[in-house]
């Protein structure tokens, strides 16, 4: 049975069996005393359809809230209220922590690729300007 359900979902509707792995034993460690949890090769893929199907759930309730809107493009406040008509509000502020954690570690790391390539073009600047000197020099001899 498990075979012929896995046959029916598409290979790139899967989630990453190794990160479902590490997500569910993280999480179940912390609620066992002695933190080592074995889990069935089943209760992983259970775990796993079961987060596919609320993701494709969310998705498609944070996409009418979208087209409600009268947008293309799904943000995460529509995330946000999907969650709150699904009546999961109890995840937005986790959620909401953690989006503007990612938020401040892209900020970073987009202004530091920023500054890399303002030197990276000045450096392309400096070395045209020293090549057509070189090359203004060779035509005055």
């Amino acid at each position: 049975m498990a075979e012929t359900a896995k046959k029916a979902v598409p290979e790139a509707e899967e989630l990453p069996k190794a990160i479902v792995r590490r997500v569910v034993k993280d999480k179940l460690s912390r609620c066992s005393e002695d933190g080592d949890i074995s889990i069935h090769k089943d209760a992983l893929l259970a775990f796993s359809e079961s987060a596919r199907i609320f993701i494709h759930y969310l998705s498609a309730t944070a996409n009418d809230i979208c087209k409600e809107s009268k947008r293309q493009i799904i943000n995460a406040e529509d995330v946000f209220e999907a969650l709150k008509e699904t009546e999961f509000s109890e995840f937005i502020p986790s959620l909401k922590a953690s989006l503007e954690e990612f938020r401040m570690k892209n900020a970073g790391k987009r202004a530091a690729a920023s500054k890399e390539k303002e030197n990276e073009a000045k450096k392309k600047r400096k070395l045209e300007a020293e090549s057509s000197e070189k090359g203004e020099e060779g035509e005055s001899q």
